[in-house]
C-alpha cells in the first residue's frame, strides 16, 4: 500500500514537471505575441521586402508584438516601441529558451527538493517497516523457541506418565499375586484343619448315675 502511494506521488510530481513546462510555453501568450528565433540577432527593415533598408536588429529570443504580415515579412513592435519589418521565418509562436530557462530551472529545483523530501520520507518508512519486520521476526523466533520448549516438556511429561502407568500396572500385579497367595494360604490352612480335626480323640461324655 505504501509503495503504491509513493509511486502515485512520484507520478504526480513528474506530471507537474510536464504541466509546468506546458504552462511556461503558454504564459502571457496572445494571438499578437511572437518571439525572435533563438539564433543570432536578426536584421529588421523599414519595409516588407529585401529592397527596404536595414534599420536595426532584434535580439535572439526577444518578445515582439505582431502588427501585420505582408508576403514573407511581418511587421512587429519591439521593446523600443518602434515598428519594423522582419522575415516571418525568423519568428516563433513560443517563448524563447532564454526566457523559459530561468523559470524552468527554478521549477526543476523546487521539484527536485520535493522529490528529495519524498525520497527521505520513503526511506524513513522503509526503515520503520524494516524495524517492524525485525521486531515481528524476533517475536516469532521467541514463540518458536517457547513452542519447542513446551513440546520438549510435553514429551518428558508423557514419558513420566508412561513410567508411572507401568509402575502402577506392576503394583497391581503384585497386589493380585499377594491376594492369590493369601487366599491360597487360607484355603490350605482350612484344608489341613479339616483333615486333622476328624482324627482328634473325642472326649467321652460322663454318664449320670442315679443308683
Amino acid at each position: 500500500m505504501q509503495i503504491a502511494q509513493f509511486c502515485h506521488r512520484y507520478r504526480t510530481v513528474a506530471a507537474g514537471v510536464l504541466v509546468s513546462v506546458w504552462c511556461v510555453n503558454g504564459v502571457a501568450q496572445s494571438e499578437n505575441d511572437a518571439w525572435v528565433t533563438d539564433e543570432l540577432s536578426t536584421y529588421v527593415r523599414s519595409g516588407p521586402t529585401d529592397g527596404y533598408r536595414i534599420v536595426g536588429t532584434l535580439s535572439a529570443g526577444e518578445q515582439v508584438e505582431v502588427l501585420e504580415t505582408n508576403g514573407d515579412y511581418t511587421r512587429v513592435r519591439g521593446d523600443d516601441d518602434d515598428a519594423v519589418w522582419i522575415l516571418s521565418d525568423e519568428l516563433q509562436q513560443t517563448p524563447s529558451a532564454s526566457e523559459q530557462l530561468p523559470e524552468l530551472e527554478a521549477q526543476v529545483e523546487s521539484l527536485t527538493d520535493e522529490l528529495d523530501g519524498i525520497n527521505d520520507e520513503w526511506e524513513q518508512r522503509v526503515a520503520t517497516m524494516r524495524e517492524s519486520l525485525e521486531t515481528r521476526q524476533q517475536r516469532i523466533d521467541e514463540f518458536e523457541s517457547r513452542n519447542d520448549q513446551l513440546s520438549s516438556d510435553a514429551d518428558e511429561s508423557s514419558e513420566q506418565v508412561r513410567a508411572l502407568q507401568a509402575r502402577l500396572e506392576t503394583q497391581e500385579e503384585d497386589l493380585l499375586l499377594r491376594y492369590f497367595m493369601y487366599g491360597g494360604g487360607v484355603a490350605g490352612a482350612g484344608l489341613v484343619v479339616g483333615l486333622i480335626v476328624p482324627h482328634l480323640p473325642r472326649r467321652r461324655k460322663k454318664r449320670d448315675r442315679w443308683f
